[in-house]
């Protein structure tokens, strides 16, 4: 428990100091978050989304028109089923995606240059051993 404990509290305070790469963006996280699960899970429906965002779905419908209207994201035809809209991401929302993407780990990259070789080593260790954690459907 106290390593799990320790790696959860360790996290939170990474991302926090990372998340504040997003502002450029002008995107909220929400919408950052919903943009990730369209660029990296590929075409979902709105359901698919609002069960991955954890939200009701009139809420992520809210949030795409959002994303729609900013021209991140597109509704289209569902390949399987015409009768399904499925939300997929724009050329511009997987541009936008990536370069937040890119400045998030080029503030992570800068913060690791701080440390020593030996502890860069460890953490990358520990970064292939979470990466093989079995999950649970999560996204990256």
């Amino acid at each position: 428990m106290e390593t799990a404990d320790a790696l959860h509290s360790a996290a939170i305070h990474m991302l926090r100091r990372v998340r504040a790469e997003d502002r450029w963006t002008g995107l909220s996280g929400p919408r950052l978050s919903a943009l990730s699960v369209i660029v990296f899970a590929g075409p979902v429906t709105v359901t698919g989304l609002a069960e991955a965002e954890q939200v009701r779905t009139p809420t992520i419908s809210r949030l795409i028109a959002d994303l729609e209207q900013e021209g991140l994201v597109k509704r289209v035809v569902g390949p399987e089923d015409k009768r399904v809209r499925v939300v997929t991401a724009t050329e511009k929302g997987q541009r936008v995606l990536r370069q937040g993407r890119d400045r998030r780990v080029q503030k992570l990259a800068t913060d690791l240059e701080a440390l020593s070789n030996s502890d860069r080593k460890v953490l990358a260790r520990a970064a292939g051993i979470l990466k093989d954690l079995p999950n649970s459907g999560q996204r990256e």
